[in-house]
């Protein structure tokens, strides 16, 4: 008998507890989503090079995802397939994201160390290893997660952990971006960006240390039900075995790849130039670094940044679960198209109200439904065709679908707001990533309409 036959079912409780690790995930992901354009830019980097830094994401996705997934697979240890990945993953996070905020000064450590003189851009480049670093350790931790689902969870309820999932995405962001503006609001205290990042890294690693000790992990390799003829094809299976495996599992695959190529163009155009959008678009401040800006207009228009996207992760909460119930009844691709329809309308306002602060609120709510599908719905479309003892490299190969539209964005997007400038290139068109974003999450709707449930 197959594992996933003796699989008992969820209640609401074991999602909740399964998805707290996720949220700690989401916590850290979301703080560097939010904070690393503010840190970046006062080190000198324009939006060009802001972009390519963010290149860090696209790639350790592509590379590290499918490689940590086919490891996973076929990891044999006490502590499991999985759990060994996420706990290293969330602890090297951790430390990475408390040292980011201090890349000027590590700099200067080492020239002090060396006895060298460190040149003006070196904080930038000790800032952009630690992006790399932490976007790669996110990865180790983030592919056997979602492993996870398929390891523990019977099939009937693939949906609804993945709705869970999508929950704690919300939860855990709206929490990462609510406190510090509410604590400016209520106590008339501003958190500083240092202390922010220090709250991400000890909520990442004290949620994934939870997991790991509250999570009983099923291996297909250590289960004495296993067939001995599939232990030894999981074992023997290579990275390249897997890719290829991966695209025969059913040409309804390929489409849903195809959908979620277009959907993470158009969601990283959101995710990454938000907050300068906010920052330099609504508030107008100048990205050139050389004006000088009084500190307390830099911290509202920091602060409003992380309330739009605490808007946009709280939308994604209060709908996550329903979204799970409505695609078991309807089906996930009616639910996706409605959804991803909903993003397409908040893209525009965004980029046609995008001098109007609380329209600008109003679509990123709006975009909030958009995410809530995003986050659950395609990996519960993919679920349906994984085999046993597949998750992890399946997962991995998966999000080279996620991760190399990000390729995309972060060059020829970040290029085009480079050189979109005003005034001389004292700031630049930020709302251009929202009509680029529409046409693909249009794109996206349309690849969606092909695929068969």
């Amino acid at each position: 008998m197959s594992d996933s036959v003796e699989l008992k079912n969820f209640t609401t409780v074991n999602f909740l507890n399964f998805a707290l690790g996720f949220l700690g995930l989401q916590f850290a992901w979301q703080m560097r989503i939010a904070l690393s354009e503010p840190v970046t830019s006062s080190l000198g980097a324009s939006p060009l090079l802001y972009s390519l830094i963010w290149l860090a994401g696209p790639f350790s996705g592509m590379v590290v995802q499918p490689i940590i997934g086919v490891l996973s697979d076929n990891t044999k240890s006490r502590f499991g397939r999985r759990r060994p990945y996420l706990l290293m993953g969330a602890l090297i996070t951790a430390v990475a994201l408390w040292l980011f905020p201090h890349s000027a000064g590590i700099s200067d450590i080492i020239g002090k160390i060396f006895h060298v003189h460190m040149p003006v851009w070196g904080g930038l480049f000790i800032a952009a290893i630690l992006i790399w670093i932490i976007d790669a350790c996110i990865n180790i931790a983030q592919g056997p997660y979602r492993s996870l689902i398929p390891d523990i969870v019977p099939p009937s309820q693939h949906a609804h952990a993945n709705s869970y999932i999508s929950l704690a995405i919300g939860l855990g962001s709206v929490i990462a971006m609510a406190v510090a503006p509410t604590l400016k609001f209520v106590f008339n205290y501003q958190m500083s960006i240092s202390a922010q990042f220090i709250m991400a890294g000890l909520a990442f690693a004290l949620a994934m240390i939870w997991t790991c000790l509250t999570i009983k992990e099923k291996s297909s390799l250590n289960s004495a039900e296993a067939d001995v003829n599939t232990k030894e094809e999981i074992q023997k299976q290579s990275f390249w075995d897997s890719l290829k495996d991966f695209f025969l599992l059913s040409p309804e695959v390929k489409k849903i790849c195809t959908m979620q190529f277009f959907t993470w163009i158009g969601m990283m155009c959101l995710l990454i130039y938000f907050t300068a959008f906010a920052i330099h678009t609504v508030y107008g401040i100048p990205d050139d670094t050389t004006i000088e800006i009084e500190q307390a207009l830099k911290d509202t228009a920091q602060n409003y940044a992380l309330i739009g996207l605490a808007i946009f992760n709280l939308i994604c909460f209060l709908i996550a679960v329903p979204i799970g119930t409505l695609a078991h009844k309807f089906g996930n691709k009616k639910v996706h198209i409605i959804s991803l329809s909903s993003m397409i309308l908040a893209y525009l306002g965004l980029a046609l109200f995008c001098h109007n602060s609380i329209a600008v609120l109003c679509f990123m709510a709006l975009s909030g439904i958009g995410w809530a599908s995003v986050s659950a719905l395609p990996f519960a479309m993919l679920s349906k065709y994984i085999k046993p003892g597949t998750e992890g490299s399946v997962m991995g190969i998966f999000n080279i679908f996620i991760a190399g539209p990000q390729v995309f964005v972060c060059t020829l997007v970040g290029w085009i707001i480079n050189m979109a400038a005003i005034n001389g290139g004292i700031n630049h068109h930020y709302e251009y990533s929202f009509y680029i974003g529409a046409v693909c999450l249009l794109l996206a709707v349309l690849a969606t309409f092909s695929i068969k449930e």
